[in-house]
């Protein structure tokens, strides 16, 4: 059981909701936090790009990553979302339970 943090950004918060919301009644993250509004400073074909976003960050198990993946990307507006990944270390082990039981064995 890995848990692994999924961060990507949205352009409101609408959008981000929306994307929770698939996520989790679908079963492939057992919690999304969506953040306050952002302003994201990036470089962007040759320019500087200046735009406010709203980060997501979504709790699932490392096994699922590939389908958290495949949704954001079909429900994300921009040409290059930032989707990442990062391997949670150390949690408490109850809460990384919760989590691997509202993702496993439901797809």
């Amino acid at each position: 059981m890995e848990v692994i943090l999924v961060i990507t950004n949205f352009p409101d918060k609408a959008s981000a909701l929306t994307l929770a919301q698939k996520l989790v009644e679908s079963r492939a993250a057992a919690c999304i936090n969506i953040l306050a509004e952002s302003t994201s400073v990036y470089r962007w074909q040759g320019e500087t790009e200046i735009s406010n976003e709203v980060p997501v960050l979504i709790k699932t198990l490392a096994e699922h990553y590939a389908m958290v993946e495949k949704i954001i990307k079909t429900m994300h507006p921009y040409e290059l979302p930032e989707i990442i990944a990062v391997p949670v270390k150390i949690g408490l082990p109850a809460y990384m339970q919760w989590v691997a039981d509202e993702v496993t064995d439901h797809f």
